[in-house]
């Protein structure tokens, strides 16, 4: 995450998961950031790039929608409420720890303006 949270760059942060599988790995993900930000309401997600998308998902007690999007260009939303929305690079399971680190440090940085693809360039 961009460290003051100013909401400011293209991307609010970045997340490497480490599978395909979003009921394995998105509970993780909301718990780490319902830490930072408060109660997360909603995560909309690319549903090409996962196996097996839920319409919700229950972490810490509490349910989370999910919305599907077709081709959301390697991202995932997180929503706190209807007008606050965190952005985050998803950097796909397989990349190398090298190529990951530089795409998550750059989308975490403040003010950044990169697209997926120019952070993620090796992708198709």
């Amino acid at each position: 995450m961009e460290p003051t949270l100013s909401q400011t760059g293209s991307f609010d942060g970045a997340w490497w998961p480490r599978s395909h599988r979003v009921l394995a790995e998105l509970p993780d993900l909301i718990t780490a950031l319902s830490a930072h930000l408060g109660r997360i309401v909603r995560v909309g997600l690319d549903i090409e790039a996962w196996d097996d998308v839920p319409r919700s998902v229950t972490v810490d007690g509490q349910v989370i929608r999910i919305s599907w999007f077709p081709g959301r260009d390697r991202t995932i939303s997180v929503s706190l409420g209807f007008q606050n929305h965190f952005l985050l690079l998803v950097v796909p399971p397989a990349t190398g720890v090298g190529a990951a680190q530089t795409a998550m440090a750059e989308a975490a940085g403040r003010d950044n303006r990169s697209t997926a693809a120019d952070l993620l360039p090796w992708l198709p």
